[in-house]
């Protein structure tokens, strides 16, 4: 069964990704944005979402592990509105009009689903990121990140370097983990179990 959500679907490097917020937050200037970058535009406000079973050669999980009985969800833009973006202040553009046919897909499958907010002094955002959570959506758990959006940020580049951090983390490569394993072996040689401040593994991670 097909499903329809709010939000925009951009292939970035290869990988679908679902930019996810509250109206106005930004979602379709960041989509513009990873055009301009030679990224392609699937759909823009709204998403219809199917899902159907892999294949086995696909990946499923951050950790790139694939099973042939996983469920992929594709999405794709309605019909009527397809490859059309609505930007506050300038109106309504036909992406391939503006930046060519290569600039758009018809379809996608969803790999990473992007979370944009306003900036929240309070919240706690992930600093660390050795595990990636998930956002349940069609009954398919998909990876999922929350991105504040602050002024003067790009929110294309933070989604840039999601996908290309998600991207290593399917090829069994997690930054985090790699960081943390050099600390616990710094810790486990130093005599009070703290480690050396001094050493490079023993600095504190996160700033």
């Amino acid at each position: 069964m097909d499903i329809q959500v709010h939000g925009a679907l951009v292939e970035v490097l290869g990988v679908g990704v679902l930019l996810c917020g509250p109206s106005g937050v930004g979602k379709s200037e960041c989509a513009l944005e990873l055009v301009r970058r030679r990224h392609r535009l699937v759909a823009d406000d709204v998403v219809r979402i199917r899902s159907k079973h892999g294949d086995g050669a696909e990946r499923t999980k951050s950790n790139g592990v694939a099973s042939p009985q996983s469920p992929v969800l594709l999405g794709r833009s309605p019909e009527l509105i397809r490859h059309y973006m609505e930007i506050r202040g300038i109106g309504l553009l036909c992406i391939p009009d503006l930046y060519g046919p290569d600039a758009v897909k018809m379809e996608a499958r969803i790999e990473l689903i992007c979370h944009m907010e306003q900036w929240r002094e309070e919240a706690d955002y992930e600093r660390l990121g050795l595990e990636r959570p998930t956002t349940v959506l069609a009954g398919v758990a998909i990876p999922a990140l929350v991105l504040p959006v602050r002024p003067a940020h790009s929110m294309a580049t933070l989604v840039e370097v999601a996908v290309r951090d998600h991207r290593q983390r399917c090829a069994g490569v997690n930054a985090a983990k790699r960081i943390d394993a050099q600390l616990r072996r710094v810790a486990a040689k130093s005599p009070t179990g703290e480690g050396d401040g001094d050493d490079e593994g023993g600095r504190e991670v996160g700033g």
